[in-house]
């Protein structure tokens, strides 16, 4: 039988191992705790971020939807057929060039009055900085234009200068020629239309810009597209392979900076400036 001693001993015992029971399950519940805590807090800011991030691509989604997109540019791939007059010019015919009323935006001696041919082509080649542009000139649909366009060329006049305007919708086209790049320039010259009513425009062709009836003067536009025009501008020549595929590439660039007439065109983000002009003989 226990003594009192003993029992005393054994209820103490006991005592201190509930005591140290408690103390363990304090512990491990404090570990537990602060490992739920811990979680939590990794949830929560896992959260915070996936909604932050959420947030920020709706945003951009819904700027993205609202930003107006520039519709890409539809180029047809076939040549237009390249007009022809139903009654053709006599072998020579007489050209006149008036002194314009504006200064030259470049110095520059007028073509001689006179007659002139009215047969064959010539080849005039048109380095620029978005690449190669070459020409046919074709005397037979246009000799004074024809003749004007080599005088300037022989002069040096479209060198340095840079192609102003682009259009890429319903009329397709680039317009050089100004030395100026306002698109008011020319070379203190002007000379008579030289159109028919047949005349039609289209993808590789070149023709005269003017500001009216019989004021041509150095401004010419190249087309590499549509162009629903009136017969009001003068075409005489083609457009090479390459300059076509030049052409295209600025087309897709788009346009850069719209212009005073709002119509669409534009100065051409990709930019084309004549660095060398030459008659190929």
């Amino acid at each position: 039988m226990a003594t009192n001693q003993q029992r005393r001993e054994a209820a103490k015992r006991k005592l201190e191992r509930q005591i140290e029971h408690r103390q363990q399950r304090a512990r491990r519940n404090r570990m537990i705790g602060a490992a739920v805590t811990a979680g939590a807090v990794v949830i929560v800011a896992g959260l915070v971020v996936f909604l932050a991030t959420r947030s920020d691509d709706d945003s951009a989604a819904r700027a993205d939807e609202q930003q107006p997109r520039e519709p890409s540019v539809q180029i047809p791939s076939e040549r237009a057929p390249v007009p022809e007059r139903t009654k053709p010019l006599p072998k020579q015919v007489d050209c006149s060039y008036e002194k314009s009323p504006e200064p030259a935006a470049k110095d520059v001696d007028r073509p001689k009055n006179g007659k002139v041919l009215a047969r064959g082509t010539i080849d005039v080649s048109m380095e620029t900085t978005a690449g190669p542009i070459g020409l046919t000139l074709d005397r037979s649909l246009a000799p004074c234009t024809v003749n004007s366009m080599l005088n300037l060329v022989k002069q040096d006049f479209y060198e340095g200068s840079e192609c102003h305007r682009l259009g890429t919708r319903g009329l397709q086209m680039l317009q050089c020629g100004d030395p100026t790049g306002s698109g008011r320039g020319g070379p203190g010259y002007s000379f008579a239309d030289e159109t028919f009513p047949q005349l039609s425009y289209g993808r590789g062709l070149v023709a005269m810009a003017n500001s009216g009836p019989d004021t041509n003067g150095s401004q010419f536009f190249l087309v590499y597209g549509e162009a629903q025009l009136e017969p009001n501008y003068t075409v005489f020549g083609t457009i090479s392979d390459e300059g076509l595929a030049t052409l295209d590439k600025v087309a897709k660039g788009g346009i850069g900076e719209q212009g005073p007439t709002g119509d669409g065109t534009g100065k051409p983000q990709i930019p084309v400036k004549f660095t060398k002009v030459t008659v190929q003989s």
